[in-house]
């Protein structure tokens, strides 16, 4: 019998190996195949992210879903050493319910043990001046700084009003910059309605400033001039990022990223907040608390605003005081520091 010779690739001695053209071919068509499946899934991504990237986008530049500190029940605020305080709840429009902190002045905390809400509402008629707090773009009413705040404000005498923006704590409802700003009206309106001849001052932090220069821009064209106005870590969205999370600017600044979304370029409702066009419309005295070393909102452009304010108005009536910036206050701690009541008395004073 013939013994049968095999090539070491495999194939018989008698037969050819497959032709090198032959295996690019194959290489060929098999590299299309892959080109073709992630060119699919490319457009199957886009459309997708058309769908959803808004949403993400607004949840990440509000972070209104970041309900730090966890597992605590916001309608008990004794529960955060605030015990001359009451919880409530009020509705800014239709379908809107948002949770509100009222405090009363430290020096009726005993008068206010076992008070009803009735009595803490009648009680901002009482002379003493009442501060409105609008917080930042994360967690809630119950966050350290802005409890602190309230302390600060409390012990000096004064009301203090820390409402949750719709969306925000356990407001109800998702938050657009129409909606903050409409929650910020109806907030000012309810406290007037109750104030009586009081002085009414608005002190907004972070976002809370851009809410609250909005909020002075709307009743302006009402023909209603605020008593006075805080804003503290504030920031100017026509020469700076606004500070929220990262993720937010990078999926801003993809190229082309925001005409996916609407024609013209307006990138689905995302934040404008003009603060320094309200800046320069305003016309209540305002002072601009600010660390030198904050890390979200650049000391250089809040010294930008406070000259626009000023030629606005005049120089006594816009003011802005520095933080020492060794001592470490960031963004939020300002409420910290020895000189803050000093500051806000003599700034209630000149009102």
């Amino acid at each position: 019998m013939k013994k049968r010779n095999v090539r070491r690739d495999g194939s018989p001695s008698g037969q050819k190996p497959p032709k090198v053209q032959q295996k690019k071919k194959e290489q060929t068509s098999t590299s299309w195949k892959k080109i073709i499946l992630l060119s699919l899934t490319a457009v199957a991504m886009l459309g997708f992210s058309v769908k959803i990237l808004p949403e993400i986008i607004q949840q990440v530049a509000f972070m209104y879903r970041l309900r730090l500190p966890y597992f605590v029940d916001l309608s008990q605020p004794a529960d955060f050493s605030l015990n001359h305080t009451v919880n409530m709840y009020v509705s800014s429009e239709e379908g809107i319910s948002l949770g509100v902190w009222l405090t009363v002045p430290e020096s009726q905390w005993k008068e206010a043990q076992g008070k009803d809400l009735n009595w803490y509402q009648e009680s901002l008629g009482d002379g003493n001046p009442v501060f409105i707090y609008f917080h930042g773009n994360t967690k809630n009413r119950a966050a350290p700084h802005r409890i602190g705040v309230s302390k600060v404000l409390s012990t000096l005498g004064y009301h203090v009003v820390v409402p949750d923006y719709r969306g925000f704590g356990d407001s109800t409802g998702e938050p657009t910059e129409d909606g903050l700003t409409t929650d910020a009206l109806y907030i000012y309106n309810w406290v007037k309605a109750r104030s009586g001849s009081s002085l009414v001052v608005i002190w907004g932090h972070s976002l809370g400033t851009a809410v609250s220069t909005n909020l002075a821009v709307k009743l302006l064209e009402k023909g209603v001039v605020l008593d006075g106005v805080i804003l503290e870590g504030t920031f100017n969205p026509a020469r700076e990022k606004i500070p929220v999370n990262p993720l937010f600017w990078f999926y801003y600044s993809l190229p082309g990223i925001k005409y996916l979304f609407i024609g013209d370029g307006k990138l689905f409702e995302s934040p404008v907040f003009p603060n320094e066009e309200n800046i320069k419309k305003m016309k209540s005295p305002i002072l601009f608390l600010h660390s030198e070393d904050d890390h979200l909102a650049r000391i250089e452009n809040v010294e930008e605003l406070r000259e626009i304010g000023a030629s606005a108005q005049n120089k006594d009536r816009v003011k802005l005081v520095k933080f020492d910036g060794s001592k470490g206050y960031l963004h939020n701690g300002l409420y910290r520091d020895a000189k803050l009541p000093g500051v806000i008395k003599d700034f209630v004073a000149s009102l």
